[in-house]
């Protein structure tokens, strides 16, 4: 169960949920003829992909295999043919002893018949999530997502109809095919505001680690660079952009919220060996870490200890400096507030909220401070309402991406826009709310008439 405590908790729900219902009347433009040709292609490119599959060494063997009860989009099966039917190297394997057959153990596999297995999952998804997904909630050329406030129980909002947090992005053939669809208005530009790295802000306003903190005030310092070089044991300055994302998504959040070295040491693993990633230099990661005395990954399984020189190991030995030593008041913290919520069932908020229920231990220190990075958002969303209210402006919050903002700005006040949007983000916050020990930071993307949402670009917020 969650409440507010005071007067103004309360009013930051009930007037975000204001702003939030005007977010789902202002709606977002779609292009449909581009909606509708993107769902005849993405047919086509899966069937043409079924095709394929179909005169493969694979299928057959899977036919063989299963007879009538073959599912050809079952993993299980495709895991059964591929290592215990045609003998294929297993890379993953589960606890158990089974092959793993989730996407991440399966991309790391040079099979071309997996490959296009995936590719067809991947436009599966693609196709009846998002293109139909967003065409059949679409009215007159606009999209009506709608956002809600009480239905996670870290405060996040959410959103359905479709789930518009949830467009991808991280897949990039992926994120071209669904983003080109979200156009801004005529005459205007679409205007994306992200909060950086607000939930790690925000968790240092909860444990004050001065270390974590440093990295958050001071913008030479790169925590995921650093982590990255710790975890491929090379210099920082090797560290390319491929490498520092697998610091940052593979080791770093993780961790923070609540993983452990095996799973780390086997992302961290496929994320270069997959990829065939290499340093700056052009030197293979792998080849570098044979250098270092590391050829393999390890068993991964927990109940057994790691062995020296196994990769598995060494990411061990970088998790126990990662909390016993980099840092450690974070550390010390997640145990007192954990023992804290044992002791009381429950927890308060900085921004004024009880949460009571029962959580692992994991959801009990997140929670917290998602939520408050997500109040955050919402006291910021609700202020620029009213400050667009307020101007008469023309622009139009259209969307709330956790810690984001989409609008659809007219084009001659995009830069008034901006500026107040900085204004109300980053200073009008941090002196309503006094607890808020760290700078607060937005960038700003943006898309033009004539481009998608895909298409945006950075732009800088002139003060």
């Amino acid at each position: 169960m969650s409440r507010a405590t005071t007067p103004e908790a309360y009013k930051l729900l009930h007037e975000g949920l204001q702003t939030l219902s005007r977010i789902e009347s202002n709606g977002i433009r779609i292009d449909t003829d581009y909606l509708e040709g993107a769902i005849g292609k993405t047919k086509r490119r899966i069937a043409n992909l079924y095709r394929s599959l179909e005169e493969d060494e694979v299928t057959q063997v899977w036919k063989t295999t299963f007879g009538r009860s073959a599912n050809f989009n079952s993993r299980e099966q495709l895991g059964e043919v591929l290592f215990n039917r045609m003998g294929h190297a297993c890379v993953n394997r589960t606890p158990t002893g089974r092959p793993r057959t989730d996407e991440e153990s399966l991309s790391s596999l040079s099979i071309p018949y997996v490959k296009r297995f995936l590719k067809i999952s991947k436009l599966q998804k693609a196709l009846s999530t998002y293109l139909y997904g967003i065409q059949k909630e679409t009215v007159d050329g606009f999209l009506h997502p709608i956002f809600s406030l009480h239905l996670v129980s870290t405060f996040r909002g959410s959103s359905e109809r479709p789930n518009f947090q949830n467009i991808p992005i991280r897949l990039e053939w992926i994120a071209d095919l669904i983003r080109q669809a979200f156009i801004p208005r005529v005459g205007h530009a679409l205007v994306e505001l992200d909060y950086s790295g607000i939930e790690v802000g925000i968790s240092c306003c909860y444990h004050h680690d001065p270390r974590l903190t440093a990295y958050v005030e001071d913008l030479s310092l790169d925590m995921h660079r650093d982590m990255a070089a710790e975890c491929y044991m090379m210099d920082t300055d090797q560290v390319t952009k491929q490498l520092r994302y697998g610091g940052k998504n593979k080791f770093i959040f993780p961790q923070f919220y609540g993983d452990y070295y095996i799973n780390c040491a086997r992302n961290l693993w496929d994320h270069i060996v997959s990829g065939k990633l290499s340093m700056k230099n052009g030197t293979l990661v792998t080849d570098h870490l044979k250098e270092q005395g590391i050829t393999r990954l390890g068993a991964c399984d927990p109940k057994q200890k790691p062995k020296a020189r196994t990769f598995e190991k060494h990411i061990q030995e970088v998790e126990a400096n990662f909390w016993g030593s980099r840092f450690k008041v974070y550390a010390e913290w997640k145990e007192k507030w954990w023992s804290e919520y044992q002791k009381n069932g429950g927890w308060q908020t900085l921004t004024g909220f009880i949460e009571n229920g029962v959580f692992k231990r994991n959801e009990a220190i997140n929670a917290p401070i998602q939520g408050s990075a997500f109040h955050c958002l919402l006291w910021s969303l609700t202020r620029l309402q009213k400050w667009i209210e307020r101007n008469r402006s023309g622009a139009k919050i259209v969307g709330q991406i956790h810690d984001s903002i989409v609008a659809d700005v007219p084009v001659d006040e995009v830069q008034d826009y901006l500026a107040a949007a900085k204004k109300i983000m980053t200073r009008d916050l941090a002196r309503k709310w006094k607890w808020i020990s760290v700078p607060l930071r937005i960038d700003a993307e943006i898309a033009y008439e004539g481009q998608s949402w895909n298409d945006k670009k950075e732009i800088k917020i002139e003060n």
